[in-house]
């Protein structure tokens, strides 16, 4: 009896702070998300009574609908560009020695290690008309003038691939890594050429990572506001954009908030979705 009184007092003092944790800074802030949706704005900016369904009412705009489908649109662009350049490079590592695996795993994850506004900023130097990129077109004599490049839709493309592609190499990798090189030896011995082998040995067994990796980028792609206020100068509206501009700009908290549960509730379904095909521990 008293070594279960003990067991359970240690379980309780080590899983206890996390649970803690995850109550104060998960599960309240949802809760409170949930109930300002439910809430009416008011003039000041805030919300009051009574509880109405205004907010998700709202979101049947057509504007709104035009912005989320936009939305999915750019987050569907940047997955399959992330899978697209992304899987070469996957391969490419665990493919390698041992001695060299580490270095490509850390110059994939380098890019962690640095603020993601500083590097945008560094592509917004590059773009511009004034930017390296224009002087070097201009200078090799393959355009005539400066190309607009920043402050487009392909710039916040551009800008999305590269902050999101390591969370698509990085489940790629661990996938592919986890194929038994005699499988691929068995597909050549029974005459299936490389590109065959490929479509039915190796593509099929890393299907979980590829799964992984697009859930990494699909759902981060519809929330990264910042990108396009840097990349696109604001003329585009995304629904990350949306949400900041209804908590900052017209202090519409409870439509924000109804927004912000509605990518919460696309997370959950891509979720539950993959654990259909793979396993949440293949998600790096």
């Amino acid at each position: 009896m008293r070594k279960k009184l003990s067991n359970k007092l240690v379980q309780t003092v080590m899983i206890g702070p996390t649970v803690l944790w995850l109550l104060a800074f998960l599960l309240a802030p949802l809760i409170i998300v949930v109930g300002i949706s439910f809430l009416t704005k008011n003039a000041h900016g805030g919300v009051n009574m009574p509880i109405t369904l205004e907010a998700y009412k709202s979101m049947a705009n057509l504007d709104y609908l035009m912005i989320f489908a936009r939305s999915m649109w750019l987050a569907a662009e940047t997955t399959i560009l992330c899978l697209v350049f992304g899987y070469p490079l996957a391969a490419i590592i665990a493919r390698s020695s041992k001695n060299v695996k580490p270095i490509l795993v850390l110059m994939v994850m380098l890019p962690f290690w640095i603020n993601s506004m500083i590097r945008l900023y560094g592509w917004m130097t590059m773009l511009r008309t004034e930017g390296i990129i224009n002087t070097i077109l201009l200078g090799i004599g393959i355009i005539d003038e400066p190309l607009a490049m920043l402050y487009t839709d392909g710039a916040v493309v551009l800008g999305m691939v590269y902050e999101l592609l390591p969370f698509a190499v990085l489940p790629l990798y661990t996938s592919i890594e986890k194929i038994d090189p005699s499988l691929l030896e068995a597909a050549c011995d029974l005459g299936a050429a490389r590109r065959r082998s490929f479509m039915r040995v190796t593509l099929p067994l890393t299907m979980p990572g590829i799964f992984a990796g697009s859930i990494q980028t699909f759902i981060p792609a519809l929330g990264l506001f910042y990108v396009s206020d840097m990349l696109g100068g604001g003329s585009s509206m995304y629904l990350g954009n949306l949400i900041k501009n209804q908590f900052l700009s017209a202090r519409n908290w409870p439509l924000g908030a109804a927004l912000s549960l509605l990518l919460i509730v696309i997370t959950i379904v891509l979720m539950r979705l993959y654990t259909r095909v793979g396993k949440l521990d293949d998600i790096v």
